[in-house]
């Protein structure tokens, strides 16, 4: 595979943020995704939110699984610390991580195939451990690698193109996340930029879990049936079974609505997708009225967006566990390797 890499020289009139930064020096590689495809839009976002929010590159970490959503870390923070770990493994390696250096800032990229199937368990498990980290899922409801099958928040009843119906409930990461501990919880439309931005910048500045689930439309397998019962998220579906190599060109699916309002965004295939922006008067600090508002709104075939909830007050794995302050690469031998005293001491306080 062939990687282009964008010139390093930049415009000498460029905008430069507080920390000398421009736009571009959040920049990554040239994406190799399908043109117009959701999941670029969700890198654009995350690179308008580090600049405004004034972040050196060099203090985010940024992890990522297997998927079209784990290849876009590398579109993004081109500067930053990366690692793209094995399929549905991302949440582990970055509580590993975090607890091993606690100054830096962890994105962790997945998608629904990711963290909706073969990762579950590490999902559930980050988000009711506290982890402090940005989680977001690049939500597209098919495996887009391997030619769209059904994900697992594809909804039961969905059609692909070639007439295979999926049997399967839906899972929804968001309710969730809700129901796990997340302290901050938000759904997105990757075509939003001016609702996703904001969410962004909040869920890296967040204290604790912060998971934002974003639809994000697949442009080679977005076929549905455009049924709004039990709808949770884009129908992505089958366009094509058999090898292709060339992919029509698409325009990306934008959207702009005001708070409050339901729009239709119509899809490459002529369907529609329903989307309510959550409404000004909203009080994202119940956690359990956040699950019946957006199940209200889900049987009327609306996707709820904007924040969802938030706990101000949120904990994060290094205050449950009382961890160091210190990094653990900051310390020296005498602080790893405190001596047998201090390792009878532990040992006795566990009897």
């Amino acid at each position: 595979m062939t990687y282009i890499t964008k010139p390093r020289l930049h415009h000498p009139t460029l905008q430069t943020n507080k920390v000398g930064y421009t736009r571009r020096d959040y920049e990554g590689r040239v994406s190799t995704l399908c043109a117009g495809c959701g999941h670029d839009s969700i890198s654009a976002a995350i690179i308008q939110a580090c600049w405004e929010l004034n972040i050196e590159p060099h203090r985010v970490a940024k992890l990522s699984g297997i998927g079209c959503s784990s290849k876009t870390p590398d579109y993004f923070l081109g500067a930053s610390h990366g690692f793209n770990t094995v399929h549905g493994r991302m949440p582990s390696v970055l509580t590993g991580a975090n607890l091993a250096n606690r100054d830096l800032l962890y994105l962790g990229v997945s998608g629904d195939g990711d963290s909706a199937s073969i990762g579950l368990g590490q999902f559930a498990n980050a988000m009711r451990r506290g982890v402090k980290m940005a989680y977001i899922v690049e939500n597209n409801g098919v495996y887009g690698l391997t030619k769209g099958q059904f994900s697992a928040t594809a909804d039961r009843g969905s059609k692909s193109k070639k007439g295979v119906t999926n049997t399967d409930s839906p899972i929804d990461l968001v309710g969730l996340a809700l129901q796990l501990g997340a302290t901050y919880v938000a759904r997105a439309f990757s075509g939003d930029k001016e609702q996703l931005v904001p969410l962004i910048k909040g869920a890296i500045g967040h204290g604790g879990a912060a998971f934002i689930d974003v639809i994000s439309p697949c442009v080679a397998f977005n076929n549905h049936n455009g049924s709004t019962k039990s709808y949770d998220y884009v129908r992505q579906h089958n366009e094509s079974v058999s090898r292709i190599d060339f992919m029509p060109q698409r325009s990306e699916i934008t959207a702009e609505y005001a708070s409050g309002d339901v729009i239709e965004v119509e899809q490459h295939d002529g369907t529609f997708l329903r989307l309510r922006k959550v409404d000004t008067s909203y009080d994202p600090s119940k956690r359990y009225e956040a699950l019946s508002y957006m199940n209200d709104h889900h049987e009327r075939g609306e996707i709820v967006t904007g924040l969802l909830y938030l706990d101000p007050l949120a904990l994060d794995l290094h205050a449950s566990l009382n961890t160091s302050h210190l990094p653990l690469n900051s310390m020296q031998e005498k602080e790893l390797c405190p001596g047998s005293k201090v390792l009878s001491k532990i040992n006795e306080s566990l009897r």
